[in-house]
């Protein structure tokens, strides 16, 4: 029999989070999905989960959360820090608050909810924290400097935290997704747009716009959230999990030409998208 885990998942109220705490309500844990649209976490309660309004940058929000957590079960077993989204736009084009609530979203958040768990999972020694990256943490696409930066940030703070919590029997564990069928492109692109009116990158703006709907228009462009919810439940179920899992369309062929190819034949390569 598996053992029952208390779990808490960051940015469940749909795409990968909402269909991970799902799969793994179905699996017997004791699931916490949290998220600002609380409205759209009610199928997880429904499942036999449970769903909490939480702002990742709301540092009481995250506090409440944990404390809720630790007064009911005594233990966070997984932490799953999925939340997170896009800021696409030109560097010399983005707002300095845009710039800075990327990284509070989808990097300074996931840090301050893994602080205020992490004592938790010492006092116990075992844990694991899985954190949802993305194969831009490992590459880069154009107009996409703001997001990459979070997710290099990302990977380069997990490495180290692994480090860190070894001796406490903490599992620190890097999920890097492809491109997956999520509400990812529609939030990112006409921000992007809009911010390059009448400017010198209106035109490549315009042109990753369309190749970015007509990606999430072509069926088979995109991998669904499952083959994520699949990694991650494995992770969760190895007594060794890997270091990192990479997932999901074309993100395996696109990180072996990064690291193999180098770097002016993946601008070729990256580059046709918007062609």
């Amino acid at each position: 029999m598996k053992k029952k885990n208390v779990i808490l998942i960051t940015g469940a109220s749909s795409g990968i989070g909402k269909k991970t705490a799902l799969d793994l309500i179905k699996q017997g844990h004791e699931v916490y999905g949290v998220a600002r649209r609380v409205e759209k976490m009610q199928d997880l309660v429904s499942a036999g989960g449970n769903a909490l309004k939480m702002d990742i940058t709301n540092s009481d929000d995250i506090q409440n959360v944990v404390k809720t957590i630790i007064e009911t079960h005594g233990k966070i077993d997984v932490l799953i820090n999925n939340a997170g989204y896009a800021v696409y736009g030109a560097v010399e084009d983005t707002d300095l608050a845009d710039v800075r609530r990327q990284f509070d979203v989808n990097f300074f958040g996931l840090v301050d909810l893994t602080q205020r768990v992490l004592p938790h999972m010492r006092s116990q020694r075992s844990g694991k924290i899985i954190n949802i990256s993305s194969m831009g943490g490992k590459m880069y696409t154009p107009l996409g400097a703001f997001y990459h930066a979070t997710k290099h940030a990302l990977e380069g703070w997990s490495d180290c935290l692994r480090l860190e919590l070894k001796p406490f029997g903490i599992d620190v564990v890097v999920i890097e997704p492809g491109a997956i069928e999520t509400e990812f492109g529609n939030v990112m692109y006409q921000p992007m747009v809009d911010r390059s009116i009448g400017g010198a990158y209106e035109d490549i703006s315009k042109q990753l716009a369309k190749a970015t709907q007509e990606g999430y228009n072509k069926p088979g462009s995109f991998s669904p959230p499952s083959v994520i919810s699949n990694v991650i439940v494995k992770a969760i179920d190895s007594n060794r999990p890997k270091t990192r899992y990479v997932a999901g369309k074309y993100a395996k062929p696109m990180l072996w030409i990064r690291k193999y190819l180098g770097d002016r034949v993946f601008d070729r390569v990256i580059m046709t998208q918007v062609k």
